[in-house]
């Protein structure tokens, strides 16, 4: 097959891109590929508490953009980051006036904007807690009501380089209804996938979630940064064995609308760890929860309890009305009750390093959204993640449709041994004597969930990396039932172990790497940050033989130095300390 633009992905990102490459580029055709329905997968779908955007009185870019800077413990790419804050009021305006969203508001009309951790500023806009339902179906309206084809239950395989390899040809990818391998050429291909660290025990995206992405990514050789940052949400649903409610997020807002964490014992823990209490940034919390549970003081399933039932049952019900309903549904009473919570893998700051134009250094290859990073350095703040989506979403759209007129948008003839070698490898299960994929699934995450997870050691790395090449050899020689790959779930969840053990082997090498706490990293053997001056990021790259290998590189601190910032005092000093 072959198109102009190739998005794989039908999130915030993906379909954003496709709605400005279609606006910016008339007449080009556009194909968006997705491994499930178009705007009814994915994490964006998922996104309940809201939209950073600096729009009140009182609010500034710059007041974001120091938000998203000391919450990323200065990691940031300073140039994204700002990027992301400037442009954030400029989409939310599109969304609401252009896509159709409806937002809350205030009795003036005004957009209801509420409090989210480490933000000095209630700057959340929201639709209560469905904020991603509503962003996707009207998202996903304007893409069904132009000329953009819809690869539907199609999987990408492998990005496929040009026969020069200093460009990208295409994708492969398989129909996952028929089973046939399609190979789509394109003169430009958005990487938009998302992330979904579903490598952990608990975790919050849906289970197709399996950064193929980042994986794909990683095969061609492209460079990833800041894989160590893994943002563990606090309030992950804690629902008992046997059910896959487990993980799903009770968002920010629940603490910071006053809900409270408690601890077995029925009593407040969280002021023992940081003065803000409830309302620290996740990583803090997570930790806080995680130590707590350590220390025994656990609710009957092994967690903290939240508790929300003091700010009025009815008030949490029309505050909230989407998680208590879910809660319900699990035989829980968020509203005038206790539910039971553990920190859930969440979101990957880390990802493929990426420009403000959202070039990559592969020849007409783009990348947005949670495929990236950079944007939030070691800890991503609540609510700047669908902005994320969002705003690079359609700077990519906007590159593409430029890139199309010029002379390097040309088709490109694929590398046909790379194509021949990933049809080969993507193929190699199904001639395999079945095995044991859950006993592989279970072991990682275990692995994960002790080793590489919330509290970091030296000594747990390395066992977490000697366990995952072990799975990774053992998932080599393990095949699937069927023998053919028309409609064989099997196969795909062989296909979503192969993306995540090389991920996650990517996360445990880049957090071996840091020698220091940052974020979402905490190690406990090197507990301080090291030097906010001489802050590195980590790059890693894959290299023939299918080693990992990690260089430091100095942060450019292009717009704001550690212990200075772009607020204007003066202005500071008139304003609110929040909304």
């Amino acid at each position: 097959m072959r198109t102009d633009v190739l998005i794989l992905g039908s999130g915030g990102a993906g379909l954003f891109a496709a709605l400005h490459v279609h606006r910016g580029a008339p007449g080009a055709r556009i194909a968006v590929a997705v491994k499930g329905l178009l705007g009814k997968c994915g994490c964006t779908r998922m996104v309940q508490g809201g939209y950073n955007a600096a729009l009140a009185e009182g609010d500034s870019v710059s007041r974001h953009f120091m938000d998203t800077i000391e919450g990323g413990k200065w990691l940031n790419d300073q140039d994204l980051a700002w990027a992301l804050v400037a442009q954030a009021p400029i989409r939310l305006r599109e969304l609401e006036n252009e896509i159709g969203c409806f937002f809350d508001r205030n009795p003036d009309g005004t957009l209801h904007q509420k409090a989210f951790a480490g933000q000095t500023f209630d700057r959340t806009v929201h639709k209560g807690d469905l904020t991603g339902i509503e962003i996707m179906n009207r998202l996903s309206e304007q893409v069904w009501a132009r000329d953009i084809e819809r690869l539907e239950e199609h999987r990408a395989l492998a990005l496929i380089p040009d026969a020069q390899g200093d460009g990208i040809a295409g994708v492969l990818l398989t129909d996952m209804r028929s089973g046939e391998f399609v190979f789509v050429q394109a003169r430009a291909v958005l990487l938009a996938t998302g992330g979904g660290p579903t490598m952990y025990k608990y975790h919050t995206p849906s289970g197709d979630k399996s950064c193929d992405g980042m994986a794909m990514a990683l095969r061609l050789g492209l460079p990833l940064r800041d894989m160590e940052m893994v943002q563990f949400h606090p309030t992950g649903l804690l629902a008992g064995p046997g059910t896959r409610m487990t993980g799903t997020v009770l968002e920010e807002g629940l603490r910071g609308a006053g809900g409270l964490l408690l601890g077995g014992d029925g009593e407040r823990f969280m002021q023992r760890y940081d003065l803000r209490g409830e309302r620290a940034t996740r990583d803090i919390v997570s930790r806080a929860i995680y130590q707590e549970i350590r220390n025994g003081n656990t609710s009957p399933n092994g967690g903290v309890y939240l508790s929300m039932g003091h700010l009025g049952p009815e008030q949490v019900r029309h505050q909230f009305r989407g998680m208590v309903k879910r809660c319900t549904d699990c035989g829980f009473d968020l509203a005038a009750g206790r539910v039971e919570v553990i920190p859930t893998a969440h979101y990957m700051m880390g990802g493929v390093e990426f420009a403000v134009d959202c070039t990559t250094e592969v020849g007409g290859l783009f990348a947005a959204g949670e495929d990236t990073g950079g944007v939030h350095g070691a800890n991503r703040l609540g609510g700047n993640g669908v902005a994320n989506a969002t705003v690079f979403g359609g700077l990519a759209g906007d590159s593409i449709a430029r890139y199309l007129t010029t002379p390097d948008a040309q088709w490109r003839a694929p590398d046909e041994a790379r194509l021949r070698q990933e049809n080969e490898a993507a193929r190699m299960p199904l001639t395999l004597p079945p095995g044991d994929l859950e006993s592989i699934r279970e072991a990682l995450f275990e692995t994960m969930w002790a080793d590489a997870g919330i509290l970091r050691h030296a000594d747990g790395l390395y066992r977490a990396l000697d366990h995952l090449n072990a799975l990774d050899r053992q998932l080599a020689h393990t095949g699937v039932a069927g023998g053919e790959p028309a409609f064989n779930l099997a196969w795909h969840d062989w296909l979503n172990l192969r993306n995540l053990l090389l991920v996650s082997r990517a996360i445990a090498t880049s957090a071996l790497a840091r020698e220091n706490s940052r974020g979402a990293h905490f190690r406990e053997d090197f507990p301080g940050p090291g030097s906010w001056e001489h802050s590195q990021f980590n790059r890693i790259r894959l290299h023939e033989g299918g080693g990992l290998r990690v260089t430091s590189v100095p942060v450019v601190f292009s717009r704001v130095q550690p212990g200075h910032e772009l607020i204007d005092e003066a202005a500071a000093a008139d304003a609110p300390a929040a909304k």
